[in-house]
């Protein structure tokens, strides 16, 4: 059983509910923002939060609740699960995952933000299938860039409404690209490998808090760029990968109808996802 919380309410989440006149459901306007446990504990918490109040920040929305406040929550909820496993006679805890959605509130006039409500659920973590990771992926160009990247919002509507040329394309996901430069893909953010450098889209994109710990992992072996990317980078990369935060590091072995590299998942992809699981381990 998984817990959530709601407006100062803690139940099983499957009890909880948003009425239907929030701004999320009449206008789609909410955000949201996702992260994991690790042996019990929240992933880069003081990350995800600062990312979270930005988010809010720029979509003129309230948070109801402090940092620290929202942080005993998570414990709270952390405890309830495992707990919960318990009393069902299952011994170990496992980690789980977070989703925060904050939404426009119930409106009036159905168009002005009043109070806005606040969603917390913990849910089961759905991994990468292990071959993704042996084999790498392969993406799908998409002319597309997302209004207020920077925004976890909870608008995804293109990925959605592409799913069938995705798997058409027998395709993992797109790759957002506007005028012959990459910004990220649907979930997650985009890597190039071109010797010892490491490059990165540095706008137009959700600034990941895995992308953050790789590029801080990768400080002492790479030639770090953060810069903007052009689709012509492609041709001559040795490696592409994709970050977040179920995904680690993802290899992306084909774009399109483009092999990257030699067409298998590469050293310099293992070697960063091997240093990002040894940091987990411990974590």
């Amino acid at each position: 059983m998984y817990y959530g919380y709601f407006n100062g309410t803690i139940a099983p989440t499957d009890q909880l509910a948003v009425g239907v006149t929030d701004l999320s459901l009449l206008r789609g306007y909410g955000l949201f923002d996702y992260f994991l446990t690790y042996n019990g504990r929240p992933f880069q918490w003081d990350w995800y939060w600062e990312r979270f109040q930005n988010s809010a920040s720029r979509m003129h929305l309230r948070l109801p609740l402090s940092k620290d406040e929202t942080y005993a929550i998570v414990m709270n909820l952390v405890e309830r699960s495992n707990k919960a496993r318990l009393t069902s006679g299952l011994s170990n805890p496992i980690d789980v995952g977070f989703r925060f959605v904050l939404t426009g509130g119930y409106s009036a006039d159905s168009i002005t933000v009043e109070r806005p409500n606040l969603l917390i659920m913990t849910e089961m973590i759905h991994p990468v299938p292990t071959i993704q990771y042996e084999q790498g992926i392969k993406v799908i160009l998409d002319d597309y860039v997302r209004e207020m990247a920077e925004v976890k919002s909870t608008d995804y509507k293109r990925v959605i409404l592409m799913a069938e040329a995705i798997r058409a394309a027998r395709a993992s996901d797109l790759l957002y690209q506007k005028g012959g430069e990459i910004s990220e893909l649907s979930r997650s953010n985009f890597f190039l490998v071109k010797g010892d450098r490491l490059v990165t889209p540095d706008r137009h994109i959700l600034h990941g808090i895995t992308r953050k710990t790789v590029l801080q992992l990768a400080q002492s072996d790479f030639q770090v760029e953060e810069r903007p990317v052009l689709l012509s980078e492609l041709y001559d990369a040795d490696e592409a990968f994709t970050t977040s935060s179920t995904k680690k590091i993802l290899s992306i072995t084909q774009i399109g109808d483009l092999t990257i590299g030699n067409g298998h998942v590469g050293p310099k992809s293992k070697f960063l996802l091997e240093r990002f699981n040894e940091l987990v381990k411990t974590w």
